[in-house]
């Protein structure tokens, strides 16, 4: 018992306040419309450098937060620098604003299976036409199902796709940022272990996301450490996109993030329901 008040009585509050944020998420987080969409375009190439890039409306990468997973889950979880985490896919636009989040896959999921497998993707939810979103060498160049640019690998790079890459890395970096920030404002979260179970953990770091854009929205910039700036480095070559067969399948993760979305689920029930499906199955 910490200041007078019960564990049971903390417990109670932090999950009451925490969906409580989480039935925000359509009205917080969500695709630019409209005149919006020229600028978030003419953001982005602002932040390369080249005119060329204003069809650019995001920015993907993934973030790993470290939990504490059950005894019979522990092999699915280790990510490739061997701790424990669950991912968060985010999607930002140039001003580190997210507008799509896909969270709950484990550490030991390839970034290029959560993208595979997240609605944004399988529901061809957005760029809109005409547009792409740019990411990392750990995810691979598509024109369908989404528009995805990334950087040509190397070596024997020639001098017009080595200035592509300069440019997109310079573009790409703001969602690194937009981590960094996060990180920097919710440290006792993304730089410990986060200390609930891992399938309420995505309900949690959702709403670190939520509260990262409202401060954005309302002018409460904080800027990131210099070693906090950058998340993971991009995944190596993108493997399978076969998810490890004793964790849930893509298709309670895909209902569990359409939930938090408000796509198929209304209440709160309706997403704790969800997330219990997660626990029974795993």
């Amino acid at each position: 018992m910490a200041f007078d008040i019960p564990k049971t009585t903390v417990h109670r509050m932090v999950h009451r306040v925490t969906w409580a944020v989480v039935g925000l998420l359509k009205r917080i987080i969500h695709f630019p419309q409209g005149n919006d969409i020229n600028d978030v375009g003419d953001g982005f190439a602002r932040l390369a450098g080249s005119a060329h890039f204003n069809v650019v409306v995001g920015a993907i990468d993934g973030c790993h937060i470290s939990v504490k997973p059950r005894k019979a889950d522990e092999n699915c979880y280790p990510n490739r620098k061997l701790f424990y985490s669950i991912q968060l896919q985010a999607i930002c636009d140039h001003r580190g604003r997210y507008v799509d989040i896909c969270c709950g896959f484990p550490g030991s999921v390839h970034d290029s299976c959560v993208l595979k497998n997240s609605p944004v993707y399988l529901q061809q939810q957005y760029p809109p036409d005409g547009r792409c979103i740019i990411g990392d060498g750990g995810y691979p160049c598509l024109a369908a199902p989404i528009r995805l640019l990334t950087p040509y690998r190397p070596p024997n790079l020639n001098p017009v796709q080595a200035r592509y890459n300069s440019m997109l890395s310079r573009a790409r970096n703001i969602i690194e940022r937009s981590f960094g920030m996060m990180k920097t404002r919710w440290r006792s979260i993304f730089f410990k272990t986060l200390e609930v179970s891992p399938t309420f953990a995505p309900a949690v770091i959702t709403c670190c996301t939520i509260l990262h854009n409202l401060c954005l929205d309302n002018g409460d910039i904080m800027e990131p450490e210099e070693d906090e700036a950058g998340d993971d480095g991009p995944e190596p070559e993108h493997r399978s996109l076969d998810i490890r067969a004793e964790w849930p399948t893509p298709r309670l993760l895909m209902r569990y993030n359409s939930c938090l979305s408000g796509e198929e689920y209304q209440t709160q029930s309706d997403l704790a329901l969800s997330v219990r499906e997660l626990a029974d199955h795993a």
